[in-house]
């Protein structure tokens, strides 16, 4: 072999290790990057981080989480949008994201006045999770943990108590829910629709003057401060999980997977147990700071209730598809029924 050829080898071989040696030196860490619309150091991103870091322990190395909250990396729409196309490897949603991941999931929150108490939308909830965290799951998910975030209440510049009083206002409503906004016009009432980051502003210029949202949002955002009338109602509750991908879940070892799904189990029961004694206190704390709290009488409820009543027929359908509509009604009644005993 000539001393050309020998040196071209040695080049070769030295230059395939280096390339070698620095593929591996720049790999990239394992990362999971987390999303969500909760502000900062609220509860929802405490649990987040906690979660974040068992995943951070039980993956080692040098494997590093980032929490991004604030609705920093956009609106629940946006969010999926992330995930889907691996910017982010999970989220912490409401249903107004979860269902553009998997539409069923609006059974638990677009069905105004349904759910009477928490233990209620927990027994609806549980017997509902298996299959649908199978559909999350066809869809490419993987669902940690379920969560929610108090009742909706409407906060108002002007006082309100009955439902045509919200028909001379103009309401906050989500970007990506047409469906929802067509259904609100059917019946007289003026939907906006906006981002969350844009409802501050749009009450303070008057481009809006209702905000439904609950009462931990109203005050952390200070909403209740340009809109300081809650009408006393539990509309809806306000459900969320916890979801990853399944591409980032198959890419954790099994040791991981086990950390991960347990720290997910009590992050949802702290999510549960904690946010609902936060809307009493936020409501207590923004009635020290000048929040009107405006009680429906009797006929004024009714009227509530006959309201939802005529929603019922155009969300099953549309909001929340027919057969898992139907579904919720029967595991109510059931429940009722167990109850009365």
């Amino acid at each position: 072999m000539s001393e050309l050829l020998k040196l071209s080898l040695r080049v070769l071989l030295a230059v395939g290790l280096f390339c070698t040696q620095t593929a591996a030196w720049s790999a990239p860490d394992k990362q999971l990057r987390l999303g969500t619309l909760a502000p900062k150091n609220s509860l929802y991103h405490r649990q987040l981080m906690e979660v974040g870091e068992v995943w951070r322990n039980a993956q080692g190395g040098n494997a590093k989480f980032v929490v991004y909250p604030d609705g920093s990396q956009g609106g629940e729409t946006e969010l999926a949008r992330r995930m889907r196309i691996g910017q982010l490897q999970g989220a912490l949603l409401s249903v107004v994201g979860l269902r553009e991941i998997e539409p069923s999931i609006a059974a638990l929150q677009s069905m105004p006045m349904l759910f009477k108490t928490w233990e209620e939308v927990d027994y609806v909830r549980e017997k509902m999770r298996p299959a649908m965290e199978k559909k999350f799951l066809d869809k490419g998910f993987v669902v940690l943990a379920w969560g929610d975030a108090g009742w909706v209440r409407f906060f108002s510049k002007e006082p309100a108590f009955k439902p045509e009083d919200y028909q001379k206002m103009k309401f906050f409503a989500w970007g990506g829910e047409a469906d929802q906004q067509e259904i609100m016009k059917s019946m007289g009432y003026t939907p906006v629709p906006l981002e969350t980051s844009d409802i501050l502003p749009s009450v303070q210029t008057g481009m809006i003057n209702v905000v439904p949202a609950t009462p931990y949002f109203a005050l952390a955002s200070q909403v209740y401060t340009m809109a300081p009338n809650m009408l006393e109602i539990n509309w809806a509750p306000i459900v969320g999980a916890l979801v990853v991908t399944k591409k980032a879940w198959d890419e954790m070892s099994p040791e991981t997977q086990v950390a991960v799904r347990a720290a997910g189990d009590k992050a949802g029961a702290q999510l549960r147990a904690k946010a609902r004694l936060e809307v009493d206190e936020a409501v207590d704390a923004m009635k020290k700071r000048g929040l009107i709290v405006n009680k429906p009488n009797a006929d004024q409820t009714r009227a509530w209730n006959e309201l939802a009543e005529k929603l019922y027929p155009r969300i099953r359908g549309t909001l929340v598809p027919a057969d898992t509509f139907d579904e919720v009604f029967r595991h109510l009644k059931a429940y009722r029924s167990g109850k009365s005993k």
